[in-house]
């Protein structure tokens, strides 16, 4: 069973009046269970401090640690609790009279769930053993509207920032997110909560979601069709990702557009400016907004570090005033959309840090703010009919949400 938790605008009241209660909805999911252990008395938990060691956070919760030393020092799995990691957490359950029973180290939270280091003291003899505990995964509805920024708003709709960030790569070809969000922009997302033994972990997968972006509604839904590759798609059964990105960093601010003449703040003369200027931190990561292959990395003239990827059909893209290269990028390679192919620097003509990006068709420098490109095909009949059953089914799910949400509101 899962918990459908959400908080949603009603347009009816004002931010003042909106409530935080839960939306719960029963959903099964048939997952196993995984990583629920018997509550005891004798059984603890303690955060691991800087410098702790197995033996003196032990003997600090009262434990009796005969024999375990030695023990470490013999068996292949206990020996890595020599290296304890401040902030995770040490369980152990002794018996009356101090002596270890079993204790509990659990590792970091790898991508499919967590690995436990467990031993145990039984008739005298310690053992050890890896234990891997699964995630459980918990449907989360949350809603929003855009104030001042989106993290701002996800931040008081209780949204993850990286479900926030999903938000942005999956409407990466439709709305701009650095200039085009306006105040009274919403959104309503389904995701999955993934957590250890009744407790949330990190967010994952976004499944559905609705950004209404100056009165324009934008949805996508995550599918995986049986003979292409998973990804998000729109309501028409679209993929959501086009041939090139709106922008090539995730977050910055136009800081000079295109224009056949612009005053230069260098050379102090008037002249074109054939690409559009993002003003951001210097080391700020530069994507590729579209696969291809890279034609020339190195250092050009008033562009300081230099990077032109050619595209399909004639199109091609080019990245000015590098601090530095993407690692081993070279002349030659294959990116793909969204690769890291530099940092923003202030190399070359550059007042200040920032990436000039330009678009060319056939070498002809167009406004990459205003220039069309296709999106990708359609799916085919036969997984339509497979996306169109998961839509109505995620669709619901929102419409649930919102409506007890709404409900509770009142």
């Amino acid at each position: 069973m899962v918990a459908i938790a959400g908080s949603v605008q009603n347009n009816s009241l004002d931010s003042s009046q909106i409530s935080t209660a839960a939306v719960v909805e029963a959903i099964e999911l048939n997952l196993d269970e995984a990583g629920i252990y018997t509550v005891d008395p004798l059984v603890a938990e303690e955060r691991i401090r800087r410098g702790d060691t197995l033996i003196g956070l032990l003997e600090r919760m009262g434990v009796n640690t005969e024999g375990l030393a030695s023990f470490m020092g013999k068996d292949a799995v206990a020996k890595q609790l020599v290296n304890l990691r401040a902030g995770r957490v040490l369980t152990v359950q002794q018996t009356l009279d101090g002596d270890l029973k079993w204790l509990r180290y659990k590792s970091a939270v790898e991508e499919d769930g967590q690995e436990s280091i467990f031993v145990q003291k039984q008739n005298g003899v310690f053992t050890a053993k890896l234990e891997a505990v699964e995630f459980e995964k918990q449907i989360v509805f949350r809603s929003g509207q855009i104030e001042s920024s989106l993290f701002a708003a996800a931040d008081k709709a209780g949204l993850p920032d990286s479900v926030a960030i999903q938000l942005t790569e999956i409407f990466s070809s439709d709305i701009d997110f650095h200039r085009e969000l306006r105040k009274g922009d919403e959104f309503r997302v389904v995701y999955e909560d993934l957590t250890l033994e009744g407790r949330s972990a990190r967010a994952g997968r976004v499944l559905a979601v609705e950004f209404v972006n100056n009165n324009k509604s934008h949805k996508a839904y995550w599918f995986a069709p049986a003979n292409q590759s998973p990804g998000y798609y729109n309501e028409e059964g679209r993929s959501m990702r086009k041939s090139f990105l709106r922008s090539p960093l995730k977050f910055s601010r136009i800081s000079s557009g295109f224009s056949s003449r612009r005053f230069h703040p260098i050379q102090q003369r008037w002249k074109a400016h054939h690409g559009v200027d993002y003003a951001a931190p210097t080391g700020t990561p530069i994507m590729a907004t579209a696969s291809g292959t890279v034609s020339f990395v190195g250092v050009q003239n008033g562009y300081g570090n230099f990077v032109e990827i050619q595209h399909h059909s004639g199109y091609s893209t080019a990245y000015a005033h590098l601090s530095r290269f993407g690692k081993g990028l070279k002349r030659g390679q294959k990116v793909e959309q969204g690769d890291i192919i530099g940092y923003v620097g202030a190399t070359g003509w550059a007042t200040g840090p920032h990436l000039h990006y330009e678009f060319r068709v056939n070498r002809v420098p167009k406004d990459p703010l205003t220039v069309n490109v296709a999106r990708a095909e359609p799916l085919d009949r036969n997984s339509i009919h497979d996306f169109k059953r998961v839509q109505m089914a995620l669709d619901r799910r929102m419409e649930l949400a919102t409506a007890q949400r709404l409900a509770r509101a009142q």
